[in-house]
């Protein structure tokens, strides 16, 4: 049997709910859905030093802010240019928006506002209202992958942040491809996506939190067979 390896990138605490989650989900995925996963826990600063190269998939975690900016950005560029299984959750959605503006956009001076302060043009900027503890609807394109795995057009999902992504380079980003797929009531964006990549997807909230645990979030789901496919291809 091929075994899948996924890169958990991430500065893993204890003190971080979604990281004490991930091998309950990683557990579930094995028993419930058969997948043979591998799970490697990668610091932000490793991401820089060594990449994320050999790996079927990468998860951008949240935990922000990230001991490496740099780091993060390296693996959903690694993610990106190599067609490898990527799924970025929180702080994983704003590295991803942040690493496609700078390469693929050229938006070269944008930052990130927990991660430089005095950025003069944030692309990631503090949310008007805190998400944190939050639980709210997201609405999904028809048609989308988000809404492909969700097999539903709305969705309940639950948050932990303060920073999202300002309005005013998102169209910018939808012109250089990258599709906005999932917005709040208010029309914020919370889901992005990239048509053409095997898969390719960012959640502004945590689907690590999802119920108790024990049946992961289609999102995740969708991760983890995605890379189980990569792995075999790759082989």
């Amino acid at each position: 049997m091929t075994t899948t390896r996924i890169a958990l990138v991430g500065d893993r605490s204890p003190d971080v709910r979604s990281h004490t989650r991930v091998p309950l989900l990683l557990d579930a995925l094995r028993e419930r859905e058969g997948l043979d996963l591998d799970a490697y826990w990668i610091p932000t600063q490793e991401a820089e030093e060594h990449g994320v190269g050999g790996f079927d998939a990468v998860w951008l975690l949240p935990g922000s802010p990230y001991r490496s900016e740099a780091g993060a950005l390296t693996a959903v560029r690694t993610a990106r240019e190599e067609g490898l299984p990527f799924l970025g959750t929180c702080a994983g959605f704003q590295h991803a928006l942040l690493e496609y503006a700078r390469s693929v956009c050229g938006l070269r001076g944008i930052g990130h506002a927990e991660n430089t302060p005095d950025a003069e043009d944030p692309l990631i900027v503090p949310l008007a209202c805190s998400l944190v503890g939050h639980e709210g609807a997201i609405l999904l394109t028809p048609g989308s992958l988000a809404a492909g795995l969700l097999g539903a057009e709305r969705s309940l999902e639950r948050y932990h942040c303060n920073y999202g992504a300002s309005a005013t380079h998102l169209d910018t980003l939808r012109a250089h491809g990258l599709a906005f797929t999932g917005a709040d009531t208010e029309g914020d964006v919370r889901i992005a996506e990239l048509p053409g990549h095997p898969f390719f997807l960012a959640t502004l909230f945590q689907p690590e939190l999802s119920g108790d645990g024990r049946r992961p979030h289609a999102f995740i789901r969708g991760l983890a067979t995605a890379a189980v496919t990569h792995a075999r291809a790759a082989r």
